[in-house]
């Protein structure tokens, strides 16, 4: 796996509490886990809203013409 090299910034406190909480371990490790997990989460969670999405459209009845042309129109100038 090709090997990337990513510059932070992040608040002083911060630093200082994350390399005192791991002191004794390989901290790129630890951050690219978090990084990791951060993706995964996201991923999720946009499965998630698309699932949603979908399930949405299955229980909705399908819009007539003449109502898709009435909501084209309306609003407009």
């Amino acid at each position: 796996m090709p090997i990337s090299t990513v510059n932070f910034s992040v608040p002083e406190e911060v630093e200082q509490a994350f390399n005192e909480t791991f002191a004794t371990e390989n901290k790129s490790a630890i951050i690219a886990r978090l990084m990791q997990q951060a993706v995964e989460e996201r991923q999720r969670c946009r499965a998630g809203a698309i699932d949603a999405l979908l399930e949405m459209r299955r229980t909705q009845r399908p819009a007539s013409d003449p109502e898709v042309a009435e909501a084209r129109h309306q609003g407009r100038p």
